[in-house]
């Protein structure tokens, strides 16, 4: 995480490093994969679009963190030791319901889970990092009645990424939007 006093100044921070606006206010996002390689690439992206990152290498230590601080936001990986992606994904939404959640994962056959669970998106890995950006960006801008109206089942926007080529988003009771 930069220091307060190398964060880029307001009046810089509508466009991001890679054109996508944003709020200028640093949103605080919970990063959560075991894998170091990807934990690291994605902190160092998000710090450079100038979130502050939280990361934790389990859902334990996820929701951990989350009952420590104040989180906007969570990248969540599904296949993790000691507390797996939809066991933490159940526990923080029944703890901090007002928290958007991106699945992200490399396991296939989770879009109508994610979907079921009330996730905000579901970005397939390798992640796309434009898209991760852009769905991030919408997700924080989302109205929490929109956040719990997903969650509680309501038809409502869902951001989902393939990396199949082809794939599209199948339409069902939920508006699914295909990043491009």
């Amino acid at each position: 995480m930069k220091p307060a006093s190398s964060r880029k100044p307001p009046a810089t921070c509508a466009n991001s490093a890679h054109g996508h606006t944003r709020d200028c206010h640093s949103k605080s996002i919970l990063l959560v994969d075991d894998d170091p390689t990807v934990r690291n690439s994605l902190h160092d992206v998000l710090v450079a679009e100038d979130y502050i990152v939280i990361s934790a290498e389990n859902g334990q230590q996820a929701l951990e963190s989350a009952n420590r601080m104040p989180v906007d936001l969570v990248l969540l990986d599904l296949n993790m030791p000691v507390k797996n992606g939809w066991d933490t994904f159940e526990q923080l939404t029944a703890g901090h319901p007002l928290i958007p959640i991106i699945i992200m994962t490399a396991r296939p056959n989770q879009l109508f889970t994610a979907v079921g669970a009330g996730a905000g998106a579901l970005l397939e890995k390798p992640l796309d990092i434009p898209s991760l950006l852009q769905t991030i960006g919408k997700l924080l801008a989302e109205s929490s009645e929109k956040h719990l109206a997903r969650l509680a089942g309501a038809k409502t926007d869902f951001h989902y990424k393939s990396t199949m080529p082809g794939m599209n988003a199948v339409s069902r009771p939920i508006i699914f939007k295909k990043l491009e």
